[in-house]
């Protein structure tokens, strides 16, 4: 599933082309993806200007000219992309018309700077949904959500005043989104290596006493941020399905630990191996030899 860095990625893409146009027409070829489209969907887009593309957490957030929002979460295998442009150059481009089954959504745009472009939504698996809010903090999947991680909000001090006496696994505490909005398990499990933290530690064993945030917690603030900006500037991972505006994501190619069970641990005179365990069920990477309790 799409995590920050790709959801980011997104956003950037379609911003310059997106920002400042008008929807002409909104055609709908289902009537639904995880949950039905929103009531009055087609109506409330057609005519408005997108003012603003914007982001919270794993969510992408199209601001219009009437003040509603437009929510899209990508689910797993959800993409926004362009018809003239993208991913969708010949020959690959088709016409809207003779889109694939599962192209759900198609918008046809103006620009006053790029003219007019067609902006799809597919989502083969539909696991994707659209949701349409008057005033964007109604919305029930953005309530609760903690600080942005590339944001001035996020702290260390504020991650030990929420692991304070926490007794659940740090990669479970870093993917609580309460605690820490748009991270999953990929980054986690990267920003634990370059920490140099084990993913199976209590979140409790990082906070002094005190309540002050421990050495390795100042390390993980800054390896949180790290990761993610590092994986933006080569837009996000593709690991099946993802792909973004311009197509796929490259920051597999630079994982430390994610998918990597049984190779040498890359950091500088490890003699480590990647060990893979599972925690909630879902699978965590990590090096048992540099990666270790603080």
């Amino acid at each position: 599933m799409p995590e920050l860095p790709e959801v980011e990625t997104v956003r950037r893409g379609l911003e310059p082309w997106l920002t400042g146009a008008t929807i002409q027409s909104v055609t709908l070829n289902r009537k639904d993806l995880r949950f039905p489209f929103p009531d009055g969907l087609k109506t409330a887009l057609e005519g408005q200007r997108v003012e603003k593309v914007g982001r919270r957490a794993k969510y992408l957030l199209l601001g219009l000219s009437n003040g509603k929002t437009l929510l899209s979460h990508l689910g797993m295998t959800g993409s926004w992309r362009f018809a003239e442009h993208g991913i969708d150059k010949p020959p690959r481009y088709y016409e809207p018309g003779t889109e694939p089954k599962h192209d759900h959504m198609i918008w046809a745009l103006s620009h006053p700077s790029h003219g007019a472009s067609h902006l799809i939504y597919a989502d083969p698996r539909r696991f994707g949904f659209i949701d349409l809010y008057e005033d964007v903090n109604d919305s029930p999947y953005l309530k609760g959500l903690g600080p942005e991680p590339l944001g001035n909000d996020f702290s260390a001090e504020g991650m030990a005043e929420a692991f304070r006496g926490k007794k659940a696994p740090i990669k479970a505490a870093l993917l609580d989104q309460r605690v820490v909005a748009g991270l999953g398990n990929i980054y986690v499990a990267e920003a634990l290596h370059r920490a140099h933290i084990r993913p199976d530690i209590e979140a409790r064993t990082l906070v002094r006493a005190d309540g002050k945030p421990k050495a390795a917690l100042e390390d993980l603030a800054f390896a949180v941020r790290e990761v993610l900006v590092a994986a933006i500037e080569v837009g996000g991972s593709t690991i099946r399905d993802f792909r973004s505006v311009e197509g796929a994501g490259y920051f597999q190619h630079n994982f430390a630990v994610y998918d990597r069970e049984g190779d040498p641990c890359p950091t500088p005179l490890c003699t480590g191996t990647v060990k893979r365990i599972v925690q909630s069920g879902r699978s965590t990477f990590y090096c048992p030899v540099c990666q270790k309790a603080p």
